[in-house]
């Protein structure tokens, strides 16, 4: 299983959680409210969740321990999965958006 970076867990946790009490602040803001579930849905991304809520909590659990444990508390043990590949290498091209969402 690969787990994201402890620092990348951070820093989107924190994003998430900033723009959870900004949506709190202002609930009828459609610009805060879709720019509150981005910043969910990418942590149900990088934690592997369906619910941002459990993203979250599983955000905190993961940076408040080891991976060995945290893989040990995902269903008692760590998992694996078997990639075969066949064939030449294959490049994949990602384009990342770094802006922030706010000015949007």
């Amino acid at each position: 299983m690969l787990l994201p970076a402890k620092a990348e867990v951070a820093r989107q946790l924190r994003r998430y959680r900033a723009w959870e009490r900004v949506m709190l602040a202002s609930p009828g803001d459609r610009t805060v409210r879709a720019t509150f579930e981005d910043s969910g849905y990418t942590l149900c991304v990088l934690m592997g969740k369906r619910c941002a809520r459990e993203a979250a909590e599983a955000a905190e659990r993961y940076l408040r321990s080891s991976v060995g444990s945290y893989l040990q508390e995902q269903n008692g043990r760590p998992r694996t999965t078997a990639v075969v590949h066949r064939g030449p290498p294959v490049t994949v091209a990602v384009a990342v958006d770094r802006r922030s969402p706010a000015g949007r």
